[in-house]
């Protein structure tokens, strides 16, 4: 995300590292991995070539660049280089996210000011790792606070679990305030949380019942109970259907006004992102 993928893999190649991901270019870059071609150019003629055919990796490039035009609709206008993450911390997948919950509430343009409240939620909650599930944790709670226009009006109750010990103790000093408006007078948990976990498959089949055909079905149930059983019910309904995709924009169609004239409708396409771009 933050545009030294590049090379912080070349350094690690050069210190002795066997092998790197990377991404085809047409999914490369961004909050994606470096691009393959980009990287095996770079490594021609070295000691470390890779022995890899360019042109032939091109000609995947450009075919999976049909690929992700055909899928144009479930693009993300937050994949591209964003250096703001060298200060909030943010990582890619967790801006994804954020994204997909402030489109859900018509208010994208105020991803700056969650991005910017992120550090705050997690300097209260004692600096956790923004990794999962500590990473969905804060974002969400920096999501509430700025879209409520008052800070932990509203608090998850991941948040509350977190700050009575459910994910362990914060590498930090945690806001007590914050902690006992979220907690009250609970009482902290001072063991191993996965210590006081029960087991839950015997009742998570029974409660999904003859829809899961497989352990990945109930796993899937677990992790998603709303749209998990949704899915379910739909495939042995016969009614699953995959979304139905949007026609993909011609490259340079125009829309005129009053047909002759200046046009003043564009649709373009940059990076693989399609823009409809209007003159007024």
């Amino acid at each position: 995300t933050a545009g030294l993928a590049a090379m912080c893999q070349l350094k690690a190649i050069e210190s002795g590292a066997d092998h790197i991901d990377t991404a085809i270019s047409s999914f490369a870059w961004g909050t994606s991995h470096p691009g393959t071609e980009s990287m095996v150019a770079a490594l021609k003629g070295s000691e470390f070539d890779t022995g890899l055919d360019l042109e032939l990796l091109q000609e995947i490039g450009l075919y999976f660049y049909a690929v992700r035009k055909k899928y144009h609709q479930f693009e993300s206008e937050f994949t591209a280089v964003d250096t703001r993450v060298q200060v909030n911390q943010v990582p890619g997948g967790m801006i994804s996210n954020l994204a997909n919950q402030l489109k859900e509430q018509g208010a994208l343009n105020r991803m700056s000011e969650v991005l910017a409240e992120i550090p705050r939620v997690r300097k209260d909650l004692g600096y956790p790792p923004l990794v999962t599930p500590t990473s969905q944790i804060v974002g969400t709670q920096a999501f509430f606070n700025v879209l409520a226009g008052e800070r932990y009006k509203t608090i998850t109750n991941e948040v509350k679990l977190y700050l009575q010990g459910g994910y362990g103790k914060a590498p930090g000093q945690v806001d007590e305030k914050l902690r006992r408006q979220a907690i009250g007078n609970e009482e902290l948990i001072d063991v191993r949380p996965a210590d006081l976990l029960k087991p839950e498959m015997t009742k998570l089949r029974a409660d999904i019942g003859a829809l899961a055909k497989s352990e990945e079905d109930v796993l899937t149930f677990a992790m998603f109970p709303d749209i998990g059983r949704k899915f379910l019910e739909e495939r042995a309904a016969g009614t699953l259907a995959p979304e139905v995709l949007l026609p993909i924009p011609e490259a340079g169609s125009v829309a005129k006004a009053g047909g002759e004239g200046v046009p003043t409708e564009f649709v373009i396409d940059v990076h693989g992102e399609t823009y409809r771009v209007a003159l007024t």
